[in-house]
């Protein structure tokens, strides 16, 4: 692992070098893959998926904070992934969080993701939910000469030779909406499912997959 993390270390790229890079577009999953769960007949479909999996994409989104010393209310979104579908979780919407609980307290299921930090607490203090078997990719990633996690950004150049485009405006959106619009599910559809995909692929360079 230590090796593999070093070279990524190495290809380390700033904001501006990975804008101008000439490389192609990280497709992601279309909009037709992805689930927002707002019903009971949907949030069965998604516990079926994501329990049926070895491990799924993790990722939250919350409604930005822009007044000094205002409390985040978040998360407001929790997204999960599968290979091929990504489920989204409006935790406004969803009074009951059974199914969201059973997942990510699941002892089975890796949940991967970047930026876990303050979920783990968030989660916790929000909904009573205590996440459990998480990989932090953007610290498993991280070489001895790297200053920071590793990004998403970063680690899609490494491994596909793709550029992961990440709208600034829709991650700074309102996550709080009850109507969320397409390029907010499709953001946040991808983060989770990226970091999914990009664990299978540091498994395969690892030699780890079977």
């Amino acid at each position: 692992m230590a090796e593999r993390a070093a070279r990524v270390s190495d290809v380390v790229m700033s904001r501006a070098a990975l804008a101008e890079a000439e490389l192609p577009l990280y497709a992601g999953l279309p909009l037709e893959r992805v689930r927002l769960v707002v019903s009971a007949e949907l949030a069965a479909e998604a516990q079926a998926a994501l329990l049926a999996a070895d491990a799924i994409g993790f990722d939250t989104e919350s409604k930005p904070t822009f007044l000094k010393g205002e409390v985040s209310t978040g998360p407001h979104l929790v997204q999960l992934a599968t290979d091929t579908h990504a489920y989204l979780f409006p935790i406004a919407r969803a009074g009951d969080h059974t199914v969201l609980r059973a997942i990510l307290e699941s002892a089975t299921v890796l949940k991967v993701g970047f930026g876990l930090g303050n979920d783990r607490s968030a989660l916790k203090s929000r909904l009573g939910i205590t996440l459990a078997k998480v990989l932090d990719l953007g610290e498993t990633l991280r070489g001895p000469g790297h200053k920071g996690t590793v990004g998403a950004k970063v680690a899609v150049a490494h491994f596909f030779g793709q550029k992961l485009q990440k709208s600034k405006k829709t991650g700074t959106s309102n996550w709080a909406n009850r109507n969320l619009t397409e390029r907010q599910l499709l953001y946040a559809a991808n983060d989770a499912h990226v970091a999914l995909q990009l664990y299978r692929a540091w498994l395969c360079s690892e030699g780890m997959a079977g």
